[in-house]
């Protein structure tokens, strides 16, 4: 990343006044990998373009009327942009106009936290004493070693500009185990209406970096607090504060954030943690001794994750994903099962297209959320996977028998039709249930005994 930015900073020249700024700055400071590295330069867009061109690089014109553009180094694009101050906002998501030319710390000012309101020379990016040359006029640095999330300058002016900045703060404290300043955190409901005309596809990319960052259930509490969480996933609400039975140490709200915390950091498992418990509220039943009760709730949880996926229009991949992993969370196979019904199993799993181990990390991060501890958790999970990967090579499909359709309409003296469907189908249940009857002979034996009756 440092040879391409040199290679610009060299097709540009000294006079460009071109900065690593954003994000890329603060990642370098708190010595985390950044994927993108955002730049901004003193330059009008045209003077970038030709001196680009001028050297050989390839220039895409991605955002002229925002002061943009995009130089290719290789494979990787990078963004330019003239420092700029923006002026009016009417929508709550992008300027009215804006002012090309100003200066960096002019630039700087319109961004939305003081972590991300620093700038590096291009120059300086590779001197050993590079963090000496940061610009950081509102105090970036600082709040860096406090570990907190503050606006620059007015927070209630810096929401009023972009509603997705609310959610930014949110996400920002996820990801970065940071808490968010008190007059930042409070201006973020009083700012409700602005992030309500945020694109959902804007929501949904900030929710899913939330849920990924390192300490999720920051961002998630700060969601609630703030009203955020009711305004883009109100179906979770009832889940606050919903006591559970004594298998549970916490109530729903909070063994959820656990089983987000305890999940690998992946889409697909970070969301299903959220919802996965997202109908018990309305299935909490009591009975005569005071306890509750939550039959059902999966099949409910599994509708509500449906709902709200399409609605922030997450990917069907994604959709499918999740709705497969809230399907099957609350299936427990225990060493009362026996071993056919460990298979069945199985081949649930394998027709939803959920992989074994998979459902097993969300399983492990489910049973140790509950808050009883991990060891004994940990053990009885090793068990009964080792159960169900033993098993996992036994035939789950038709296809896995020995016997294919060819050959059993070739027995039957018939064409192919629905019979030979449900001919397959029984003897798949009957190699389940004892899959040494998966050789030639004894498939064959048992299709003339079915096909007898049929």
């Amino acid at each position: 990343m440092k040879e391409a930015l040199a290679i610009i900073h060299r097709a540009l020249g000294d006079d460009a006044g071109l900065v690593l700024v954003g994000g890329g700055v603060r990642d370098l400071l708190l010595a985390r990998p950044s994927a993108d590295w955002d730049l901004a330069s003193s330059l009008l867009p045209e003077e970038v373009m030709a001196r680009a061109k001028a050297r050989g690089l390839r220039v895409i014109p991605t955002g002229l009327q925002h002061g943009t553009v995009t130089v290719m180094v290789g494979a990787k694009g990078f963004e330019i942009t003239t420092f700029r101050g923006d002026e009016i906002y009417e929508d709550g998501r992008r300027p009215v106009s804006l002012s090309l030319g100003v200066a960096l710390e002019e630039d700087l000012a319109r961004r939305d936290f003081t972590i991300n309101a620093m700038a590096l020379p291009a120059s300086a990016v590779d001197r050993e004493d590079w963090a000496a040359s940061v610009v950081d006029p509102f105090g970036g640095r600082r709040d860096l070693e406090l570990g907190v999330i503050r606006a620059v300058g007015d927070p209630l002016l810096r929401f009023a500009e972009d509603g997705l900045r609310c959610l930014r703060a949110c996400r920002f404290s996820a990801q970065l185990g940071f808490d968010i300043e008190p007059a930042t955190l409070d201006a973020i409901p009083r700012r409700l209406d602005v992030a309500g005309k945020v694109s959902v596809e804007r929501v949904f990319t900030e929710l899913t970096k939330l849920l990924c960052g390192d300490e999720p259930g920051k961002g998630l509490a700060a969601l609630a607090s703030t009203g955020l969480l009711g305004l883009w996933l109100p179906e979770l609400l009832p889940m606050i504060g919903c006591r559970q039975n004594n298998h549970h140490l916490y109530p729903v709200w909070e063994h959820s954030l656990e089983v987000v915390r305890r999940t690998p950091a992946d889409h697909g498992l970070r969301w299903a943690g959220l919802l996965h418990d997202s109908g018990k509220p309305a299935r909490r039943s009591e009975d005569a001794k005071g306890h509750y009760h939550f039959y059902g709730h999966e099949a409910d949880s599994e509708a509500i994750a449906q709902d709200i996926l399409t609605r922030l229009r997450a990917s069907n991949a994604l959709v499918k994903d999740v709705v497969s992993i809230v399907r099957h969370h609350g299936t427990h196979p225990g060493p009362t099962w026996g071993d056919p019904a460990c298979r069945r199993f199985l081949k649930r799993l394998q027709e939803d297209g959920l992989a074994l181990e998979r459902w097993a990390a969300f399983r492990l991060a489910d049973n140790s959320g509950k808050g009883f501890g991990e060891e004994r958790c940990l053990a009885e999970h090793q068990e009964v996977l080792a159960r169900l990967q033993a098993m996992a090579p036994s035939p789950l499909h038709i296809k896995a028998l020995a016997v294919d359709g060819r050959a059993l309409m070739a027995l039957a003296g018939r064409k192919g039709g629905p019979w030979l469907g449900e001919l397959q189908a029984h003897l798949l249940e009957q190699v389940m249930d004892d899959p040494s009857l998966n050789h030639e002979s004894a498939l064959r034996a048992a299709a003339k005994a079915w096909l007898e009756g049929h």
